[in-house]
């Protein structure tokens, strides 16, 4: 290698190192602040006294004169000459300086008008003179000669986006949408991380860089490869047959030879081909064991290889949450804040291809953590909370899924003001927000538009944010819950694939074609008998672990062939967040891992529900379905009424004895926009049915006078009344209280505990 080609070299792998360096710098600085702070600013001290040997080594003069003005002022904070706060303040600058004088050739070596500054700003705060460009009086450095490439390249050197070193580049770590982010958030950005975790040194020496798409061209092949050592074992399967076949073929031979008079001189050559067929046979049958044996072992090794490949396109959640610490800080101090981040386990891995995804979605879930769940420190003393809040991110493995979680103990979200904004910003209309449930008025912040901020600033108010977080989750097969408790903080749960190259899924069938449900979407299978079947609300559903969900032909809902041929259909149970519903499908196949690839063609590409396609052994391609779009799907079908623009006006007539049960049903009327008259009990319900017209009539069963059976069947038998619409609303749920509402008339038979504004919004819609 020529001399210029080593220099060059050499500067690649310095910038490579110290972006990796300037991270640990940082997260260093940032634990001053700490107990730890005596280990923390021996670690930083370190790094910087090995930037700086190394910077004026390579000619890179400013670079290795920062880092010497820095370690002045780490030493000045530890002796008590210099405040903890203003030191972390400028070491963290001087890191931002740095990581623009490693992208500026010239400026890195002879110095800029913002790194002489910074010089200037690290040396007054820490006593000592400004240090000379090019090292200290008396320095023993033996610096190379300056490298100047012949001409500048287009990008980055050191982050060329085809190999596999994870940075930043594509999203700031806290970005206002549509808007530049303030000061401190925009140096935050700067930010770039690698694969090799900080934790594991040791592994380091032993890791190499490999071009990504070598790695996505490697995923691809072990899929292909594993479905074709499983035609392998296939074919293997039919040779085994087929010698079966023959070895029968030949005894049929020989039986058929000894029943024969076959003369002496061809008895000689009888017992001949008889040895021959018997040999034969051994020799087919030892093929086949050690052919099926083959077969099985190179399966084995495939199906590591893929494992192997799949493990080395994870790369540690460090790489994106290393930089969450100091643009918290950053964004909490800017808003007068203070926050405590906790992050646990993130050295734990996920596919290189979701990172990018995975670090938008953090984002924009810590952004909202500090802006909107956060109370100020005064805040928080009234409320009796420690001055700092406290923001965590958790992460776990379930199975095949990775599980994040961001919670914080901050305000809670209100479900009442949510449905309020809702309707202010004309997202839904009174009625619509009335009928919502709490789940789904917390919910409400997931969609494109929606803020609690009546003003735009750099960090919240557009309705950009948590509706990216949902569409960027669920892109990748995931799902997105959460949990709030007014006053006691909200968590968020993002519950995510490992990795989006090999997947488990159950193949199903529908028709002649197969499609596969990703296995960590799957509940359960089950076969849907006649009596298990039950009519919800008017959606069909099927009881499962206790509990109705919906009741859905898969074939159907795709526009496809297949659908409910038999009496018990199999079905199969998806879950996505805290919904279910049990897809009827016409029969299972099997579960195994598959390779995923997007869909081809104009035939597949764009089509609603799918994810991608799998080649199978049998030469069939399975389509892979997105459970996500599937259940979004069911729920808008399982509840047309909040849906609605409108919502017609009727006057009902509630009669309950009690007048809480009264008050309570009324008002869940009342939320749908109805307006309601009350009588208590059976006696002056007839009498105020007779009075005057009512579209619709609820009633309890157990009343004084007239319970709530004879008094549907005098109305069902009084001309003038017999059209009207009569639910029964009771705390008895047994068969044969529904049987008796049944013979009395009923049109509808409610339980009081199970009833909601939207079962009760449902019902009333399938009746009017």
């Amino acid at each position: 290698m020529d001399t210029e080609a080593l220099k060059r070299s050499l500067l690649q792998k310095f910038q490579e190192v110290s972006a990796d360096r300037l991270q640990k710098i940082q997260l260093g600085v940032l634990d001053l602040e700490k107990p730890t702070a005596d280990q923390a600013a021996d670690e930083v001290a370190r790094e910087l006294h090995t930037m700086k040997g190394e910077a004026r080594m390579l000619g890179l003069a400013a670079i290795g004169q920062i880092a010497h003005a820095a370690e002045d002022l780490l030493r000045a904070e530890r002796d008590g000459k210099a405040a903890t706060e203003v030191a972390t303040d400028l070491l963290l600058r001087a890191c931002d300086t740095i990581s623009d004088l490693l992208e500026d050739h010239s400026g890195a070596q002879g110095g800029t008008p913002a790194s002489q500054e910074m010089c200037e700003a690290l040396s007054a705060a820490s006593g000592h003179a400004v240090p000379p460009i090019g090292g200290v009086k008396g320095a023993s450095y033996t610096a190379l000669p300056a490298i100047r490439p012949a001409a500048p390249p287009a990008e980055p050197v050191p982050h060329a986006p085809n190999v596999l070193e994870v940075t930043a580049e594509s999203v700031e770590p806290f970005p206002a949408p549509a808007a530049p982010p303030p000061a401190p958030l925009a140096r935050a950005a700067k930010a770039e991380h690698h694969e090799e975790p900080h934790a594991h040194k040791a592994l380091a020496d032993r890791s190499i860089r490999v071009n990504v798409e070598v790695l996505d061209s490697l995923g691809l092949l072990a899929g292909d490869l594993l479905v074709e050592s499983a035609r392998g074992r296939l074919r293997a399967s039919q040779i085994e047959s087929l010698l079966q076949r023959f070895s029968r073929l030949g005894d049929r031979f020989l039986k058929l030879a000894e029943r024969l008079d076959v003369p002496n001189v061809m008895r000689n050559d009888l017992e001949h081909i008889e040895g021959d067929l018997h040999m034969l046979r051994d020799d087919a049958f030892r093929f086949v064991r050690t052919n099926g044996d083959g077969i099985e072992t190179l399966h084995s090794s495939l199906a590591m290889m893929a494992d192997h490949v799949a493990e080395a396109r994870l790369v540690p959640l460090s790489t994106v949450f290393d930089a969450f610490p100091r643009a918290v800080r950053d964004l909490s101090r800017a808003q007068g804040k203070e926050v405590d981040l906790v992050i646990e386990n993130a050295d734990l891995g996920v596919d290189r291809s979701m990172l990018n995804d995975v670090r938008d979605a953090l984002v924009h879930l810590l952004r909202n953590g500090v802006d909107h769940g956060l109370e100020t420190p005064d805040e928080r003393r009234m409320l009796g909370k420690p001055n700092a809040g406290r923001l965590r991110i958790r992460v776990r493995v379930d199975g095949d899924m990775l599980s994040i979680e961001v919670d914080d103990d901050g305000r809670g979200m209100d479900p009442q003001r949510l449905r309020e904004v809702a309707v202010r910003k004309r997202l839904l209309t009174d009625h619509q927000a009335a009928a919502l449930s709490e789940r789904e008025a917390i919910e409400l912040v997931f969609r494109p538009g929606f803020s609690t901020r009546e003003e735009v600033t750099d960090i919240s108010g557009r309705g950009v944010g948590m509706d990216v977080v949902k569409k960027k989750v669920e892109s990748l097969g995931g799902s997105v819950g959460i949990v709030s408790r007014l006053g006691r903080g909200s968590t968020f749960t993002l519950r995510l694939p490992q990795s989006l190259a090999l997947m488990k899924v159950l193949l199903v069938r529908l028709g002649d074609d197969v499609y596969g449900i990703p296995a960590a979407d799957v509940v359960a299978v089950m076969r849907v008998k006649p009596d298990d079947r039950m009519e919800v609300f008017g959606t069909l559903a099927v009881k499962h672990r206790g509990k109705p969900i919906a009741l859905v032909g898969l074939g159907p809902l795709l526009g496809v062939n297949g659908g409910n041929r038999f009496d018990k259909p199999p079905a199969v149970v998806v879950r996505h967040g805290d919904d279910h519903a049990a897809l009827v499908v016409d029969g299972f196949v099997d579960e195994r891992e598959v390779a995923v690839k997007p869909c081809g063609g104009e035939f597949l590409k764009g089509a609603a529900f799918i994810a991608g396609t799998a080649a199978l052994e049998d030469g069939r391609i399975a389509v892979l379905l997105h459970v996500p779009d599937i259940m979004t799907e069911v729920r808008r079908m399982a509840r047309p009424v909040t849906q609605g623009t409108s919502i017609k006006r009727l006057k009902v007539l509630l009669v309950d004895d009690s007048p809480i049960a009264r008050a309570t049903e009324s008002a869940l009327v009342k939320a749908l926009g109805h307006s309601v008259d009350e009588a208590q009990d059976g006696e002056e319900g007839y009498l105020r049915a007779q009075s005057q017209p009512y579209d619709l009539i609820l009633t309890d069963v157990q009343m004084p006078r007239l319970d709530g059976f004879s008094f549907t069947r005098r109305l069902k038998s009084t001309a003038g009344l017999a059209r009207t619409p009569v639910i029964v609303l009771s705390s008895l749920a047994s068969p044969e209280d529904r049987r008796r509402g049944a013979e009395a008339g009923a049109d509808a038979y409610l339980v009081k505990g199970e009833l909601g504004v939207e079962s009760l919004a449902q019902t009333i819609d399938r009746l009017t």
